[in-house]
């Protein structure tokens, strides 16, 4: 199962992606034709706060849906704009800083490794879409860079969550860019500012539920910048699993559906070249992540 958060003709609604990529199933048309009564909640983050219900529902939408009895109520892909698939979070994104060894030795030393999870968070300002304009802040940074990150999706309220149950509480993964001003995350050295620029959180093109990912632990992971590789690794170089970043942000802090947790960039970010890359506008950015698909933005010109 693949969801998103999509736009067209002014009307915002949570759809179901079919198998083939092309075309998007309304969830709230399409159980209003089935059942008689629109019952599924307009938002993304309602319909994760239903939990296995809204799972059953949808399955059964699908399956009805595939069976040829809602051809009509299918749109394009193409004809929709998709919107990060939360596109108003209700907290800041939790941000897991330096979980790849070798991007915390790029960005400063083996020294810089981390021994316990370095957490930060980006504001709910910065989210935008797939395809949507990345600004380039030039009037305050000179500095701005990509990271390509694997994010979590919460399914269900818990805390003092254990590692062994962990992935219980996850609805599912989408892809994320940590889109960070270098110059002022140095300047003013906690790295919220300089994380929470306007736009600089792209996320997409859907989330995949969690049903669908054997191992979020074990995926490739890549990131290109007008088509050439600038990172490239996998999930299992992680420092610290995804089980251990739930459990430990969820000790004293209760973990709500729809929050949002991405776990941490690989080496080649542009910071780390010598001399370094960072983004200019016109700039296009793709991060690829298995079984995810492709997220696509571009700088402001």
């Amino acid at each position: 199962m693949k969801f998103v958060t999509a736009e067209l003709d002014g009307e915002v609604f949570v759809g179901l992606v079919s198998g083939d990529a092309r075309r998007i199933l309304p969830l709230g048309k399409a159980a209003e034709k089935k059942d008689g009564k629109n019952d599924v909640p307009p938002t993304m983050q309602e319909c994760i706060a239903l939990g296995d219900s809204f799972i059953q529902k949808v399955s059964s939408l699908q399956a009805w849906a595939e069976n040829g009895e809602a051809d009509e109520l299918f749109i394009s892909l193409d004809s929709v704009k998709l919107l990060a698939p939360i596109p108003k979070p209700s907290k800041n994104i939790f941000c897991i800083g330096k979980n790849y060894a070798e991007h915390a030795i790029e960005m400063g030393s083996k020294d810089d490794i981390p021994e316990h999870i370095l957490v930060f968070t980006k504001a709910p300002t910065t989210v935008i879409g797939h395809k949507e304009t990345v600004l380039n802040h030039q009037h305050i940074t000179k500095q701005l860079d990509y990271e390509g990150e694997l994010a979590i999706i919460i399914g269900k309220k818990g805390r003092g969550i254990s590692k062994e149950k962990a992935l219980e509480y996850v609805f599912g993964y989408t892809i994320l860019n940590d889109i960070t001003a270098r110059d002022l995350q140095f300047r003013h050295k906690q790295f919220f500012i300089g994380k929470s620029l306007d736009t600089t959180c792209p996320m997409g093109p859907w989330i995949v539920h969690s049903s669908n990912i054997e191992n979020p632990n074990k995926l490739d992971i890549q990131t290109m910048v007008n088509g050439e590789t600038r990172q490239k690794s996998n999930t299992e170089n992680f420092i610290f699993p995804i089980e251990e970043i739930i459990s430990v942000l969820s000790q004293g802090m209760t973990l709500e559906p729809g929050d949002i947790i991405t776990t941490g960039t690989p080496a080649g970010v542009g910071k780390g070249f010598k001399p370094p890359r960072f983004l200019q506008p016109g700039d296009a950015i793709e991060i690829t992540v298995e079984k995810l698909g492709t997220l696509y933005n571009k700088i402001e010109l």
